[in-house]
């Protein structure tokens, strides 16, 4: 999970609000949504990191606050990001992110200035994910289900692939910080999948603050 900026939203989400009896259901123009989403968000899913692409089946549009429960927000902006399709029709314990998630509560919003939750979350070289507050640990496991074992393995192989790359020259500073301005997207365009864990591990290297 990374820290998401969000931009300008689709012009026909506002003009669809503005309609009488405008709901999330009967707005059509869902693929712009999607674009947008998926641009801000630099080509991941907002929760695990893994690949999304701007298409009903490479991603879902995800309701940090759920429409049953905030009906009133099912047209905020602010209030929707673009997930995985999170192990969509396995059993509950191979699905994660909002597929498992489903219209429980989050403590964390990853599109929340204040929240910060770079700062807040860890990534072992183990592949796990996890947090020193332990509200939020439960909640990566138990309403995100990030420590599936695909994440996990899938997050250890960008580490370990990005550390074998590097081998056992000495690597100054300078060097280091360019590769954590290039995983950071400094420069724009898609992110690498599970960029976070490597962005997690420079800072710890260079001992700077996410």
């Amino acid at each position: 999970m990374r820290n998401i900026r969000k931009g300008h939203e689709p012009r026909s989400l506002t003009e669809h609000r503005r309609k009488t009896a405008a709901d999330y259901r009967n707005y059509t123009d869902k693929d712009a949504l999607r674009q947008h989403l998926v641009d801000e968000q630099r080509g991941i899913c907002c929760y695990c990191m893994s690949r999304i692409r701007p298409t009903a089946e490479g991603m879902k549009i995800e309701h940090w606050q759920c429409q049953v429960n905030y009906p009133g927000r099912q047209l905020d902006y602010r209030n929707l990001l673009g997930a995985c399709r999170g192990g969509e029709g396995r059993p509950g314990r191979d699905q994660h992110c909002d597929t498992y998630k489903g219209n429980a509560e989050l403590s964390i919003n990853p599109a929340d200035p204040a929240c910060n939750v770079e700062g807040l979350i860890k990534f072992p070289g183990s592949g796990k994910i996890k947090s020193d507050d332990p509200a939020i640990d439960r909640e990566l496991n138990e309403v995100l289900n990030l420590n599936h074992p695909q994440l996990v393995a899938n997050r250890k192989a960008t580490l370990d692939s990005f550390c074998q790359a590097i081998g056992r020259q000495n690597r100054n500073n300078g060097w280091f910080n360019r590769k954590l301005t290039e995983w950071r997207g400094d420069g724009g365009g898609e992110l690498e999948p599970f960029s976070q864990v490597v962005v997690y591990y420079l800072c710890r290297k260079l001992g700077v603050a996410l």
